[in-house]
């Protein structure tokens, strides 16, 4: 199967699943691995690997930028509104980890792969956004589950404010 009918069944399997109503931690776990993986192929490529490097850090950046954005506009309100266990704290230090990785997206793309701390900027951007993917995974998550939220709802709802992001970002 080619690189693009690779992509193509893996784009048609995550819609095909969004319209089936993947539930909001499904996606967001889904987002997640997705993302991990970029990380490790942008870690694979050489030094001479300057447009691949470039290709993938757009991708990386995109899909970030979407995802917090689903995250803070519909999952974080929500799981501030269902008072889940810790969850005011939980969303206020992911806000503040947004924060941080917005502001390595915001200087990456401002940069080319050959210029200086580039391939370290991406470095700790993995490192950020793995940090953060293990607090929601093992903490948050489990917590809005046991709290009771319509994780369909909010999932149908997330996954269409995403389409609608990808399509403009």
């Amino acid at each position: 199967m080619s690189t693009r009918t690779q992509s193509g069944a893996r784009a048609g399997t995550q819609s095909n699943a969004m319209a089936a109503g993947q539930d909001a931690i499904a996606l967001l776990t889904a987002d997640h691995r997705e993302v991990a993986e970029m990380f490790e192929q942008f870690e694979q490529l050489g030094d001479r690997a300057t447009t691949s490097k470039e290709k993938l850090k757009d991708k990386i950046c995109k899909a970030l930028i979407a995802h917090t954005t689903i995250e803070e506009e519909i999952f974080y309100p929500a799981v501030r509104a269902a008072n889940v266990e810790e969850g005011e704290d939980m969303v206020d230090e992911a806000i503040v980890e947004h924060a941080a990785a917005k502001d390595l997206i915001k200087q990456l793309q401002e940069m080319q792969p050959d210029d200086d701390l580039y391939d370290a900027k991406v470095k700790v951007l993995s490192e950020q956004i793995e940090h953060h993917v293990k607090e929601e995974e093992k903490e948050m998550f489990p917590k809005a589950k046991k709290a009771g939220l319509d994780l369909l709802a909010l999932g149908q709802e997330m996954a269409l404010r995403k389409q609608e992001l990808m399509s403009t970002l």
